[in-house]
């Protein structure tokens, strides 16, 4: 660990551990932050949503190098900045931290994450913000299959496009995918929305395209505008559930 400004603390993954630095994430930071000011306390403010954290304390992890679990578990307003590819699991469990990946990362990129800000620079492998509760998520490039699988209040903005079963069993949350949308898209559908500016393969079991309304609209707006994207509303088209898998239908086996 290296401090190397007012408000900016250094880990080199060259020279150090990734069971150091989420030691230091889980244990020492809350203390920091917490700390009368002159340890950064003044500094480092709650962040409120997921406003900027530009006043408070920024990590900075370099030569990441595909190591995996990077930044797992942290609960703190705090700033980290990945400088390079890593691999699985990264920002897993995030809540209050806003974590910038500048590079491509595994699988599982924010899985479950509770708050905060999740974004990759690069493309994202398998599973990106599974099971996510809140907070925000946003990969600039690719995300591969199971995108937003069994999201449970997330927002996921995705610059490119997505792979098969993207928001597979995908109870509450928004998508946004900027590019195409791979195979069975939305299969198992519960009240999560998923917005497309491109083509969709096919639509999974009980999944829709439905007319956009003025909600919309603003919904895809605003998420665009938080995730630094410039593409129309207009653009879009709605995904949501049928709603037929809510009780069972003995006529209907053939599709559960």
């Amino acid at each position: 660990m290296e401090r190397v400004a007012e408000r900016v603390i250094r880990f080199d993954l060259a020279k150090t551990t990734i069971r150091e630095l989420n030691q230091f994430l889980h244990r020492e930071l809350p203390k920091l932050i917490a700390s009368p000011a002159g340890s950064f306390g003044a500094s480092a403010q709650h962040l409120p949503g997921i406003g900027t954290a530009d006043e408070g304390l920024t990590i900075e992890v370099l030569h990441p190098n595909g190591q995996h679990s990077i930044a797992a578990g942290v609960d703190a307003p705090v700033t980290i900045e990945i400088r390079g590819h890593a691999g699985y699991f990264i920002a897993g469990m995030n809540k209050q931290a806003h974590v910038t990946v500048h590079g491509n990362v595994g699988w599982s990129v924010a899985e479950n994450i509770m708050s905060g800000l999740v974004r990759v620079k690069g493309c994202a492998s398998e599973c990106a913000a599974a099971s996510g509760h809140g907070g925000l998520v946003v990969i600039e490039g690719d995300a591969s299959s199971r995108c937003g699988i069994s999201m449970k209040g997330v927002e996921i903005v995705v610059g490119g496009s997505v792979g098969h079963m993207s928001a597979f069993m995908a109870q509450a949350g928004t998508l946004v995918v900027c590019g195409d949308a791979g195979a069975n898209l939305g299969d198992s559908l519960y009240e999560a929305t998923i917005y497309v500016r491109g083509r969709i393969a096919s639509l999974g079991t009980d999944a829709r395209e439905e007319p956009m309304q003025s909600d919309d609209y603003r919904k895809v707006a605003d998420l665009l505008r938080r995730a630094g994207m410039s593409h129309a509303p207009e653009e879009f088209k709605r995904i949501a559930s049928a709603r037929t898998l809510y009780h069972w239908h003995e006529g209907a086996s053939g599709h559960y």
